[in-house]
């Protein structure tokens, strides 16, 4: 099944989906482009995201080609003015805002280039798993513009701000490990297993409870962001409502009584 916004026609979508069982495949389809982010991609992932099949409990998101996303797509860039850049940032930011926030948690899974857009997008996702080939950057600082579809907001809750303005100082460019060692992804795979990988972390979160999932996809970042007191009381009110799940009691019946599985075995 391919999605896409009908403003290419003629021609392939930027965005490729594919239902496995309860885990949505979405496929970044511009490797002609190194999956540089356009209007129509960003358009098309979020009605990719705001439209998942009821079915459909993760998503694995990844890039075809020999790179995730080289970044926003400067070719189509052309002269606006302040108010055209303002709503095509908030474009962006929307658009994202229905990954993070949407029905289902993301993996992504990153290879060859994450940088500027591209890693924007892959910080809106849940969990990233990097293949060995993947280098992260923020090439903005060099083009002389800031970044515009979130980065200054989600990065530096992965690897923290020093780490963020360093790379859009200097363009320093960050390799896999050390990608992996500072937080932009969780997983670090060799190269080719990386939607294997993606596909095997999606099954176990399908597995979770519908409350679990939500709780750590719309109450967790908002707990992060919250003064302590507003924070403990929203842990609270998702613990208790948790707790209240059919679903949740019928696991830890199962646990007292010795039948599921204890950490670590």
């Amino acid at each position: 099944m391919s999605i896409s916004n009908g403003s290419e026609k003629g021609t392939e979508s930027s965005v490729h989906t594919e239902v496995r069982g309860q885990i949505l495949m979405v496929k970044l389809n511009r490797p002609e482009k190194r999956n540089a982010v356009n209007d129509d991609m960003i358009q098309t992932l979020e009605k990719v995201f705001s439209t998942v099949p009821a079915e459909v409990k993760c998503a694995v998101l990844y890039g075809d080609g020999k790179h995730f996303s080289a970044g926003l797509d400067l070719s189509e860039l052309k002269e606006t003015d302040v108010m055209e850049g303002l709503y095509h940032s908030r474009m962006w930011h929307a658009a994202l805002d229905k990954l993070q926030f949407g029905k289902v948690p993301i993996v992504a899974v990153v290879h060859g280039a994450c940088v500027g857009g591209g890693l924007e997008l892959a910080s809106a996702c849940h969990i990233r798993v990097a293949e060995a080939s993947t280098f992260y950057a923020l090439p903005e600082g060099q083009r002389g513009i800031f970044v515009g579809g979130s980065a200054s907001v989600r990065i530096p809750k992965l690897i923290g701000m020093a780490r963020m303005a360093d790379m859009m100082f200097t363009g320093r460019v960050i390799a896999a490990e050390e990608g992996n060692i500072i937080g932009l992804s969780q997983y670090l795979v060799p190269d080719g297993k990386g939607v294997e990988k993606g596909i095997e972390l999606a099954t176990k979160i399908c597995s979770n409870t519908s409350t679990t999932n939500y709780g750590l996809m719309h109450v967790l970042p908002r707990i992060v962001d919250a003064s302590q007191d507003q924070a403990l009381m929203m842990e609270s009110l998702i613990a208790a409502i948790s707790q209240t799940s059919a679903e949740s009691k019928e696991r830890l019946t199962d646990f007292l009584k010795g039948k599921a599985k204890r950490v670590g075995e």
